[in-house]
């Protein structure tokens, strides 16, 4: 079976791990610090605070964000739940707004879901696709709102060489095992803000301080996020590699973009030439009329040795948010989920197996076509 996704572990990252392992400290030591600096670095941003997932990082993004009670914070449903979960979690309401045929919060409509409540605007860069920053940035300025990113699946993307992570006032990543840079799972949130980053070191800590000998102070509510030593080991080694990780991906991307260009049956998705994605994801979109063979098309690809998933069910389509928020509907997103298939796109993929790829796919599709 050849994965959507996977992670790439050599000898040098397993003997950071051990090294730490074999060290006086698995947490709370400098290796954490380390790979924080090292991410600042890579990224270009004052801050990074890391976190034992994604999930706690949007969290602790919300909560030093001041959204609770009564907000209301427009976001894209085409996302993992915990874009959504986590503002629940604090008592917020997302707003969700339609997407492009890209997967991209479709910033047209944003200002028209504005109301007195709303807080910010959390956008996310599906599969590692930049989103029109430069539009979001207007109309947040315009409307005095915060832009939260969840760039979970755009580490190591960029616009005009600009990398994601400088763009909004907060950017989280993940650091899950099928995301280019891993930790096995963790995150993290980055910012140029002062007050931002001091309240993120403390909410994943307790909300605590150390300060002389043995005393310490609790001065806020916080929660043990903490990423533990061997993890940012880790994720310090994987850092070193990771460019070569997503310049193969895009070499794995640029093959099918060729290979699949003007097919009659599905699409892809274009990545602008000032742009880099991290192709996370490698999306195609299937016509209309054959959205009833998705299902058809799914089982025989996993027959055939490709692991093909499918991003995402619209959020509001979960039991949980139809029953907490009613009925939803959202006529892009509906069209993107009934037509979006990942394929795979990783570093550990040969040319070989890409080309396996194209040929199934071509294959299934013929014999479609035929039908």
């Amino acid at each position: 079976m050849i994965p959507y996704s996977t992670q790439s572990i050599s000898q040098e990252d397993i003997d950071s791990v051990i090294r730490v392992l074999q060290s006086a400290h698995l947490t709370q030591g400098k290796e954490v610090e380390l790979f924080e600096e090292a991410i600042c670095n890579y990224i270009g941003c004052k801050y990074a605070i890391t976190f034992n997932s994604a999930t706690s990082a949007l969290l602790g993004a919300y909560a030093v964000a001041e959204i609770g009670v009564g907000d209301e914070v427009i976001t894209t449903p085409i996302s993992f739940v915990a874009t959504s979960n986590m503002l629940v979690a604090l008592e917020a309401t997302p707003i969700w707004c339609d997407v492009k045929l890209d997967g991209n919060i479709d910033e047209r409509f944003i200002e028209r879901l504005i109301t007195p409540k709303t807080k910010a605007i959390i956008p996310v860069d599906f599969a590692g696709k930049p989103v029109a920053h430069e539009a979001l940035e207007t109309i947040a300025k315009k409307h005095n709102l915060l832009i939260i990113e969840d760039a979970s699946h755009a580490f190591g993307s960029s616009v005009n060489g600009q990398k994601i992570g400088t763009f909004a006032d907060m950017s989280i990543f993940s650091f899950h095992a099928i995301k280019p840079l891993t930790t096995g799972e963790g995150g993290c949130v980055v910012t140029d803000d002062p007050a931002f980053a001091a309240k993120l070191r403390l909410f994943r800590s307790h909300g605590m301080i150390k300060k002389e000998l043995w005393n310490s102070d609790m001065l806020t509510l916080g929660h043990n996020f903490r990423l533990t030593e061997f993890a940012a080991a880790l994720g310090r080694s994987q850092l070193g590699r990771v460019d070569i990780f997503i310049d193969k991906r895009n070499e794995i991307a640029a093959f099918y973009d060729a290979k699949f260009a003007n097919h009659k049956l599905f699409s892809t998705i274009p990545i602008e030439k000032n742009t880099r994605s991290s192709h996370h994801l490698y999306p195609i979109l299937l016509i209309p009329e054959l959205k009833c063979h998705k299902e058809e098309i799914f089982k025989e690809l996993h027959e055939r040795g490709i692991g093909v998933q499918v991003h995402y069910k619209p959020i509001y389509q979960n039991s949980y948010y139809k029953e907490k928020f009613g009925t939803t509907r959202l006529e892009v997103c509906e069209d993107f989920y009934r037509s979006e298939l990942s394929i795979p796109c990783h570093q550990e993929m040969s040319m070989e197996d890409a080309k396996y790829v194209v040929k199934t796919i071509l294959q299934i599709f013929q014999k479609i076509q035929t039908l």
